[in-house]
């Protein structure tokens, strides 16, 4: 009698969560998924009604399956993006693999003891991904129960002592929590009232101009905001796209990778001018096409940096006509509090009289991939210590976590094939076709990635973002698994064309 397929537990039925399903399924294995939701997408599932795809849908697929005829928007609306990816699953029979409404709530991990992983030398002790003496235990809780609707982390800052939200008479909630609303509730939820939103980011800005739209001047939406960026109007400047600029190989020959050679990191100093004038050429556009100077808006620091730490947004069509008009308010300030009836902004005397504050300033994967740990260990070993990133392995495995792997949490331009790349050369490691090195050369390895960011991104080196090297991290997975990186017909186009997630729709060695 053959033995019985290993059983690997997915958290989450998004995007990361399918395709580890999919190739989970595809190896051999059998996949659990446990989604909190009543449905698959993630953050698709619930989230602002005008909000659409940011990167160009043809970027934004999976590799084996296209997006349907019927979708011709090269930027589609978020409901065809959820139909999109519910199509994949039910393309590949992965429903049944998922206990929707069950929300992990903490993982522990039954084997060795942390006396015993202490002096381990490789991953999980042996280097492999199973242990016959090593498993873990998921507790979970039925949604339908409870009250709490998503698990993700929100990013709300910390007020003094009576001066935060508890001291306020209006509402306080977080874009998740909007996003959350039908869309009938929200219109109805933010109709006639003062509003404070808090953010500079995607959400916040798609937030306001449904505010404002809403109101008008006679009910104006403030955003308050810290610091400035550089959001995009389109992805055109001057004419040119910006997958010329930075998203195909010769745009990686002028960054500092991890890992490179020498010769690489000659060329990387050699061409660093070329990419301050690539970045000064999009600035350039940028406060041309948005008045961005007329309202103090232009950033300190440069788009290169926007890049590199995958913040990059958008821009709503008519963000600034409702500037214009009136009907949104610009408010810069470091540091703003509450009161009675509304928040006051460092610097001010008078108070902004607000019926509502919305933040939308993120969340914090890195407290949310901490609190899925039962052991305190573990916890300290994912969160690290303040001035470092979370270090994952590949972006994926942590050097001292035994027999788990985190998929969605590195980001780049469009996630959804990244995620797909890592969950390939994941499988590859579970089928034992990729040898792990050591915990102390994976760790090295991660404080090169760290050293990255902190050079490329200054303070949100956290946000562990591949963008400006996506190519350089996928060929490192090819690599390992026996593929052959370099998917172009031609030296030119291997040069200069962008890489997207149709170049590894058929990998072969």
């Amino acid at each position: 009698m053959g033995k019985s397929p290993k059983r690997v537990a997915i958290v989450g039925a998004g995007v990361s969560g399918l395709i580890a399903c999919k190739y989970v399924l595809e190896k051999g294995f059998h996949p659990i998924v446990f989604e909190a939701q009543s449905e698959v997408g993630g953050v698709w599932t619930h989230t602002v009604e005008t909000t659409k795809l940011q990167t160009p849908r043809s970027s934004y697929q999976f590799s084996d399956f296209p997006w349907p005829s019927s979708v011709r928007e090269k930027f589609p609306h978020h409901a065809q993006v959820l139909d999109y990816i519910q199509s994949y699953a039910r393309h590949y029979d992965l429903l049944r693999f998922i206990k929707f409404n069950t929300r992990v709530i903490g993982i522990e991990f039954e084997g060795a003891s942390n006396e015993e992983t202490g002096p381990w030398s490789l991953w999980s002790g042996n280097g492999e991904p199973f242990s016959p003496s090593g498993r873990w235990i998921c507790s979970v809780e039925d949604t339908l129960k409870h009250t709490r609707r998503f698990s993700g982390v929100p990013n709300i800052p910390d007020f003094p002592p009576n001066k935060g939200p508890d001291v306020f008479y209006g509402e306080v909630i977080h874009s998740m929590d909007y996003s959350a609303m039908e869309d009938a509730k929200v219109a109805e939820f933010i109709k006639g009232k003062r509003i404070t939103v808090v953010g500079l980011q995607k959400s916040a800005l798609d937030i306001a101009v449904e505010c404002a739209t809403a109101n008008g001047s006679l009910y104006p939406c403030t955003l308050i905001y810290r610091t400035e960026h550089w959001n995009v109007p389109n992805y055109l400047p001057w004419g040119v796209h910006l997958q010329y600029l930075y998203l195909n190989r010769f745009a990686e020959l002028m960054v500092h990778k991890p890992g490179e050679g020498y010769l690489l990191s000659f060329l990387a100093t050699l061409l660093s001018p070329l990419r301050w004038m690539f970045s000064k050429f999009v600035e350039s556009y940028i406060k041309w096409k948005l008045p961005l100077k007329k309202y103090k808006m232009i950033p300190k620091h440069s788009f290169s940096q926007e890049i590199s730490s995958c913040l990059i947004s958008t821009v709503p069509s008519n963000f600034y006509d409702k500037v214009e008009e009136g009907s949104i308010i610009l408010r810069k300030s470091s540091k703003f509090s509450f009161c009675e009836d509304g928040v006051m902004i460092e610097g001010e005397n008078d108070s902004l009289k607000t019926d509502l504050v919305i933040f939308a300033t993120g969340y914090r994967g890195d407290q949310k991939l901490k609190n899925i740990f039962k052991s305190p260990t573990f916890q300290k070993y994912m969160q690290g210590s303040q001035n470092t990133t979370v270090q994952l392995y590949r972006g994926c495995i942590h050097p001292r976590i035994p027999q788990l792997a985190v998929i969605g949490y590195s980001e780049s331009l469009s996630n959804l094939y990244t995620s797909e790349i890592r969950c390939r050369w994941l499988m590859h490691v579970l089928e034992g076709n990729v040898k792990l090195p050591s915990i102390k050369e994976m760790e090295y390895d991660t404080l090169q990635w760290e050293q990255y960011m902190k050079n490329y991104t200054a303070q949100y080196y956290k946000r562990s973002c591949v963008a400006a090297v996506h190519i350089w991290y996928n060929d490192q997975l090819l690599r390992e698994m026996g593929f052959n990186p370099k998917r172009k017909k031609s030296f030119f186009d291997e040069l200069f064309q962008a890489y997207g997630p149709s170049d590894y729709s058929n990998l072969s060695s």
